[in-house]
């Protein structure tokens, strides 16, 4: 490894010490502070942040890639402004084979060096969390406050997890070993023997339009630390907060005296003729990262056989609600999962079993009809507030979402009526408040469709026990990046955890206070478990980095 390497190395040190530790322990730690404060980013951070988010508007972004032919881009921001940034276009018979030239020097940096430049890009864009935040917000439609913080510190946590992951399983095998085998009478056999980790080809990460940076950085990273150039290929409109991240990563590379295209990206000439299958199915590509829809993540498991394929599809998640000793915390709890990013998370529960008889609370017995209808109330009145609505909902990033609200009123008996909402600030922003309905159990070829965005249903089931069946065969079926219950029978919850056990989804039991089902915390949760339906892959976990890198090693007699 060269002296800058070095150098860059001592410099993240800790960072990489203290990422490792977590990922065993289990307990919360960040070197990225989620708080868009002036203490922690400079007093000016915000503002600048915002003006060189501005800056990019109606421009071409350039990039340093081999291949450019053009310049496309047509990003329109669920606020309601016109984007208009350019970015460059590549041959991918000129750029692919670049990007796979440039893996011997990537190889060559060795595992410190790979893991120094890694750590110092992660710590350029946490620099710059505001500008990103505001170009995750204009593309995906998040609150600002959300966008800042799963945007930035959040997605960086998460980047920087699969890079301690991947360093740590690297790290195991040594760069050279002495080999003696006795020979009894005989001097020993001896060999001097070099293992080289090293990347197993071009690693494409396919963005998604929700969330631009949260579910491109664990594989962007996992590739990089293991040895592997990378192209991302962003959602058409979302495409900003991806180029700023090549753009850091390239200038970080070139500092340190690499090829900069070993981390590129790729944009669809016309968005109605994506590029995607093409760059999927080249034979240099040999990692595939996916986020999205469950039709086109299953494609890509079945029709590239040159790739190892990671993918996070759609899902049904779930809650149970059994009994519950704190009714008014419960129906808090859910009122925010429910509305936070209206509805627009993999982890945002859509099916809620309550059983006909209702349930026991602290304040006695509750119908179903009351629980659904305090359900439908403590969404309203938690969105009464203007200014609050606006922030937690942010605004609905397609306008096939758009539609798909007002088109499912019709699929239960509502009891929360979707309305579309105002924000001051943009006026025309895409902002919905949740439809909730009640369902009948035996509808189960609508409630157990997945519904992307804020829909929910609050399915009546026969018995606490059928909820718990209906649940389990929700996710064994159809996949679940989370589960949630609320019981206050110690045995019923046994029963609960061996569904999810079963049906290997994450569980949250009596959430009520300030953590919710929704929500996952780097270097503590496991994202999805890849052992249901809904996703073949973890984020992040050994698994997660150990198959994107190969072991070569040499062998020789010593010199005498």
């Amino acid at each position: 490894m060269s002296t800058p390497l070095n150098k860059l190395f001592e410099k993240h040190s800790d960072t990489l010490q203290g990422a490792l530790k977590a990922i065993r322990t289990r307990d919360y730690w960040s070197p990225y502070p989620e708080n868009p404060s002036p203490r922690a980013y400079g007093e000016t951070a915000n503002q600048d942040g915002e003006a060189a988010f501005k800056a990019y508007l109606g421009k071409p972004f350039e990039l340093d890639m081999p291949g450019i032919t053009g310049q496309a881009g047509s990003e329109k921001s669920p606020y309601g402004i016109d984007l208009n940034v350019q970015y460059p276009t590549a041959d991918l018979n000129t750029l692919l084979p670049a990007m796979d030239e440039a893996r011997k020097a990537w190889r060559e940096a060795g595992v410190d060096g790979r893991a120094a430049v890694c750590l110092e890009i992660l710590d350029r864009l946490n620099k710059r969390s505001f500008e990103i935040a505001y170009a995750v917000m204009h593309t995906s439609g998040q609150g600002f406050m959300m966008a800042f913080q799963a945007g930035g510190p959040h997605a960086q946590d998460r980047g920087l997890e699969a890079v301690a992951y991947g360093y740590e399983v690297m790290s195991a095998v040594p760069g050279k070993a002495t080999w003696t085998k006795p020979q009894g009478k005989h001097d020993p056999l001896v060999m001097e023997k070099t293992f080289t980790t090293m990347g197993r080809g071009i690693a494409l990460v396919v963005g998604c339009s929700t969330f631009p940076t949260w579910n491109t950085y664990p594989g962007m990273f996992a590739s990089l630390v293991t040895g592997n150039p990378v192209v991302i290929k962003p959602h058409a409109g979302a495409i900003l907060p991806a180029a700023i991240s090549v753009r850091i990563a390239q200038e970080v590379l070139k500092e340190c005296g690499l090829p900069p295209h070993i981390v590129s990206m790729v944009v669809d000439q016309d968005p109605q003729a994506p590029c995607t299958k093409e760059l999927a199915q080249h034979p240099l590509v040999k990692l595939i990262d996916f986020t999205g829809n469950t039709a086109f993540g299953n494609w890509l498991e079945q029709n590239c056989p040159q790739a190892q394929v990671y993918t996070e599809k759609a899902g049904v998640n779930t809650i149970i609600i059994d009994s519950t000793d704190d009714f008014k915390g419960m129906v808090r709890n859910l009122a925010f999962t429910l509305s936070l990013y209206s509805g627009q998370m993999c982890t945002t529960p859509q099916d809620i079993f309550v059983p006909a008889e209702g349930i026991e609370t602290e304040d006695g017995h509750k119908t179903f009809d009351e629980v659904a209808q305090a359900l439908a109330s403590g969404v309203s009145k938690f969105l009464s507030d203007p200014e609050r609505a606006a922030m937690v909902l942010g605004a609905v990033q397609s306008t096939l979402t758009e539609e798909r609200i007002k088109s499912s009123a019709s699929l239960g008996q509502v009891v929360l009526e979707s309305k579309k909402l105002e924000n001051a600030q943009f006026p025309d922003a895409r902002v919905y408040s949740p439809l909730i309905m009640t369902i009948d159990a035996d509808k189960a070829d609508v409630y157990m469709n997945e519904l992307f965005g804020p829909i929910s249903f609050i399915v009546k089931s026969n018995s606490r026990e059928h909820s718990i069946e209906l649940a389990h065969k929700a996710v064994k079926e159809h996949g679940a990046i989370t589960m949630g219950c609320y019981s206050k029978d110690d045995a019923m919850l046994e029963q609960i955890e061996e569904a999810a056990l079963d049906a290997g989804v994450a569980l949250s039991i009596n959430l009520t206070g300030g953590v919710f089902v929704n929500q996952s915390a780097a270097f503590s949760d496991f994202h999805a478990t890849g052992a249901n339906p809904a996703a073949n892959a973890c984020l992040s976990d050994y698994a997660f980095v150990s198959n994107r890198f190969r072991v070569v090693q040499s062998r020789r007699h010593p010199k005498s």
